[in-house]
């Protein structure tokens, strides 16, 4: 689907950008992303509810040492079928791969203005050129089939993080978010953004 020999350029977790990208793949504006700034209760509170998905950007060389023991002991061969996962082959697709895997987890929500939302390669090339950072590596949380699920397309399978509901997403999501930036000390440069129903 989105060209065996292409390298893309990277994406950037900006809500603007993504949106905008969202419009030119023919998603509605039902649904937007919105900043998450912090992964505290009081933070979440400013985040609009519900939110079907939470993006996580963060320092591609900090990536490989995500994968703690209690990480690895979830991941299992078998995941439940609901669940649309795509691994990351293109160079520096990771960003576009989160957007995928946002609408293809979530069309029961999603409004898709185009049936062939996948088909043109170029017009994906060209509004992921637009957006993503080289130097920064996304994955995707989010719900399906009442579970919490992290998207991760350099991963083999998908990582079930157990039971969730569409109230406890937010809040299961970022104490996800929060194991990633406690296992690196001293980094700060993380970022999130949760797609989330427009008022």
């Amino acid at each position: 689907i989105l060209g065996r020999f292409w390298d893309f350029s990277s994406m950037e977790n900006n809500p603007e950008m993504l949106n905008e990208v969202f419009s030119q793949l023919g998603v509605s504006g039902d649904w937007k992303f919105e900043d998450v700034i912090g992964f505290e209760e009081s933070s979440l509170s400013a985040v609009p509810k519900p939110v079907c998905a939470l993006m996580l950007a963060f320092p591609s060389q900090s990536s490989m040492k995500l994968s703690g023991r209690n990480r690895r002991q979830r991941i299992k061969e078998e995941y439940n079928p609901k669940v649309y996962f795509l691994k990351q082959t293109i160079g520096n697709s990771c960003g576009m791969i989160g957007l995928i895997h946002a609408v293809a987890n979530n069309r029961d929500k999603l409004t898709l203005e185009r049936a062939k939302l996948l088909e043109e390669n170029e017009v994906i090339q060209a509004v992921h050129n637009a957006c993503y950072d080289v130097s920064f590596h996304v994955i995707l949380l989010t719900q399906v089939d009442g579970h919490l699920y992290e998207l991760d397309g350099r991963m083999s399978v998908p990582v079930d993080h157990g039971p969730t509901s569409e109230d406890s997403l937010l809040k299961d999501a970022a104490g996800i978010c929060r194991q990633f930036t406690e296992r690196e000390k001293g980094e700060v440069r993380f970022s999130a953004v949760a797609l989330c129903k427009s008022s």
